[in-house]
């Protein structure tokens, strides 16, 4: 008996071991060949996994004195803090609204809000690049902060729906008894209570506009407009010439620390993807 459970013990850690190395080898593959030198990488006599020769700084000093990278960032991150703010503007009151205010209708809106989520953005790009050339928008940095929340909008609010109904009603109810107004339920009440949920909405709207190619690469052409994830391609891979060390650093840069936002919000992320979902009140 005992020899059993050592040996599915052993197992498990074994494949535990196997599943996280699998998991961190892209970035320590990419943060090792960003400090290469072309010397180290391009000879197939080296260790590609080990330094041969002492690291480097100069391919990040390229990036930042040489190529548009901060300028992508910059652009990036702008993008990503406004689309952030527009979806929580608009899916904290809406969700909450379906959720306690809407009675039958709030659940049939739900499942038409997460209908709409789920059409593909390549079947929307071109009616919404009318849409953002009609308006003056192409080629800035305002046409994806325009379409972004078309996608983060219906997610987060179908989200939170399901969110704020696992709240119980109760605790409302005892603060509208107490004399508290339905706005002030709403800021004191349901918000903190939601915080998981919430912020489960910042992580993936932050981390959509970040990642996005197809929109950010069919709506912007300029150089001056264009993200972290259309203008480094174009940037560091010129014909076939490939800047090998620059790429992985420009990658690491950005989605290290979303990995460790990620890492360090983890558990709120998971409570707010496991909260029930939302179920007929005929049922």
């Amino acid at each position: 008996m005992r020899t059993g459970q050592t040996l599915r013990m052993v197992g498990f850690y074994a494949a535990l071991l196997l599943s996280c190395a699998f998991a961190i080898f892209p970035a320590a593959w990419m943060l090792i060949t960003a400090f290469k030198r072309n010397a180290d990488l391009y000879d197939p006599a080296n260790n590609p996994f080990l330094f041969n020769l002492p690291p480097t700084l100069s391919h990040i000093g390229f990036l930042f004195t040489e190529t548009n990278y901060p300028v992508f960032l910059w652009n990036s991150l702008f993008i990503g803090v406004v689309v952030v703010a527009i979806t929580l503007v608009l899916a904290v009151p809406a969700a909450y609204s379906l959720a306690r205010l809407m009675g039958h209708w709030g659940e049939h809106s739900s499942i038409a809000i997460f209908l709409v989520y789920l059409i593909p953005p390549t079947l929307l790009f071109i009616p919404l690049y009318e849409v953002v050339t009609l308006l003056g928008l192409a080629n800035t940095v305002w046409s994806l902060i325009l379409v972004y929340p078309t996608i983060t909008v219906p997610f987060c609010t179908w989200l939170l729906l399901s969110f704020f109904r696992s709240i119980p009603r109760e605790i409302e109810e005892a603060a509208l008894t107490d004399g508290w107004s339905r706005i002030g339920v709403f800021f004191r009440v349901a918000l903190p209570l939601a915080v998981p949920g919430i912020t489960t909405c910042i992580v993936f709207a932050f981390a959509l506009s970040l990642s996005d190619y197809i929109y950010a690469a069919v709506f912007v052409s300029s150089t001056a407009s264009r993200t972290v994830s259309a203008g480094v391609p174009t940037e560091l891979i010129r014909g076939d010439i490939y800047y090998w060390q620059a790429l992985m650093a420009a990658t690491a840069i950005v989605g290290l620390p979303l990995a460790v936002v990620y890492g360090l919000l983890f558990d709120w992320l998971v409570k707010g993807f496991q909260v029930e979902l939302p179920r007929s009140p005929r049922a």
